[in-house]
């Protein structure tokens, strides 16, 4: 798979995503990362990229003519990139958006800066994506949070290919609680059931833990769950409890 992420700040893309097991997975070729100086396509002397907005306002936005440009050579190159403007109006970034993206064999960030973008550069891009309700300085942080999530999708990336399968929203619940040695800590203990071997419990009790952090923390995602006969049983247990 490859991603291109067109940016003021290339240097940040490449540095931010050479460590970890998602700089492990780049190396061994599961992914490939491209870079686009939009300063390159800059007007002028000084290579502008953006202007005064019409009918005034604070700041500066990022002019079409520029970013438009860095779009059409890029999809030039290859007609078939999926092509994604960063804007805190765009929709919201899921995993299930992550799994649909992880299936592309190209995909492009439009990092904007600044006060945003011309409106206009929105008929030149596929889809426009947020990575939630708050404001960043830039794209830049927003692409390399969704390149991270996406390529932890792709086969290779992970040493444990099911790894992915169990971490939250993956389920489209939050992931359950996990520990390490030792048993026992500062008075708190595992969870006998952990260590009782028993597999069938261990999973009983995994889903069950499951429901009730997403029941606490994000109810709303229940309602989006097809729930099954045991996660039904396992919600009146939760009721239950005192």
């Amino acid at each position: 798979m490859k991603f291109t992420v067109l940016t003021l700040f290339p240097e940040l893309i490449q540095t931010c995503l050479s460590h970890g097991v998602v700089g492990r997975a780049s190396e061994q070729g599961v992914f490939t990362v491209e870079t686009i100086a939009l300063r390159d396509y800059g007007t002028g002397r000084h290579r502008q990229v953006d202007d005064h907005p019409f009918g005034g306002g604070a700041g500066m936005i990022m002019t079409a003519p520029v970013l438009v440009r860095a779009l059409e050579d890029l999809t030039a190159r290859d007609p078939g990139v999926f092509r994604i403007l960063l804007t805190p109006s765009g929709k919201p970034f899921t995993q299930p958006v992550s799994r649909s993206l992880a299936e592309r064999p190209h995909v492009a960030f439009l990092c904007g800066r600044y006060e945003g973008v011309d409106a206009r550069v929105e008929a030149f891009v596929d889809e426009r994506l947020s990575l939630g309700d708050f404001v960043l300085s830039g794209g830049e942080l927003a692409a390399l949070a969704m390149i991270d999530s996406i390529a932890r999708l792709l086969p290779g990336t992970l040493g444990n290919a099911s790894s992915a399968g169990d971490e939250s929203f993956s389920t489209g619940l939050l992931e359950y609680p996990q520990y390490t040695r030792p048993a026992g800590f500062r008075g708190m203990e595992v969870p006998e059931v952990l260590r009782s071997g028993d597999h069938g419990a261990i999973q009983r009790w995994r889903r069950k833990e499951a429901l009730r952090r997403t029941r606490r923390d994000r109810p709303a995602l229940l309602e989006q769950v097809q729930l099954t006969r045991l996660d039904k049983e396992l919600l009146k247990e939760l009721e239950n409890e005192p």
